[in-house]
């Protein structure tokens, strides 16, 4: 990165896809310059640098915009190699973890999401769609300790800042997410050793809180 580089992060603090970014930028040491942004009233920066979806995370750098979180975690991959490889350098690894990586936001979020939006026999689907969507990473792991390997890399930037949620949809859900999944939680309070990860992931009793106002305007109560 040279002394003329300028990174701007527009995110948003609760954001699952703003964490990813932020622990990308921690691991490889790049400074930024971060503008929280209010989704009730977007700034004219980030309807400017993302006129298509105005939606966050948003990097800017150097003035051009990159959208879409993971896109953004392959564009600092290859902007930055000097330090912490994220994807690896094999194709057909390199394709997996991207695979995977959709899954993770195809399933994850999508489901995570209907267990505080929805209630009874509904919720309990979700519930059940959810838990089977994280043994079948669990199986992805395997007796690895990251996705990436022996350290942290794509894949687990992508899936931990889920972490910060599982209060949340433990407590909306009525269930235990580490009863059922005992080693992803592990694997997770493995990744959350890590500063670059601890400082990015918001304390998850103050994402519960967040939670609680979002089933407030949505009206579910």
């Amino acid at each position: 990165m040279s002394m003329t580089d300028e990174v701007v992060l527009l995110d948003f603090w609760p954001s699952l896809f703003g964490m990813r970014v932020r622990i990308a930028l921690a691991e490889k040491g790049i400074k930024y310059d971060y503008k929280e942004e209010s989704l009730l009233n977007k700034s004219s920066l980030l309807l400017e640098m993302n006129p298509v979806h105005k939606a966050i995370p948003v990097l800017i750098h150097n003035g051009k915009p990159i959208c879409e979180s993971l896109i953004i975690l392959e564009y600092i991959d290859e902007v930055w190699k000097h330090k912490y490889p994220l994807l690896p350098s094999d194709p057909y690894e390199k394709a997996t973890a991207r695979l995977w990586a959709d899954y993770i936001d195809k399933n994850v979020y999508v489901f995570g999401k209907k267990i505080w939006m929805t209630k009874g026999d509904e919720q309990e689907k979700y519930k059940k769609d959810l838990i089977e969507t994280f043994k079948v990473l669990e199986g992805q792991l395997g007796e690895k300790p990251y996705f990436g390997g022996e350290k942290m890399g794509f894949l687990d930037v992508a899936l931990i800042p889920y972490y910060s949620w599982f209060y949340s949809y433990d407590i909306c859900g009525n269930f235990s997410i580490e009863v059922f999944c005992p080693k992803l939680v592990a694997w997770a309070k493995k990744c959350i050793q890590k500063e670059s990860v601890s400082k990015s992931l918001p304390d998850q009793e103050r994402i519960y809180g967040f939670v609680l106002r979002l089933k407030k305007f949505y009206g579910v109560d």
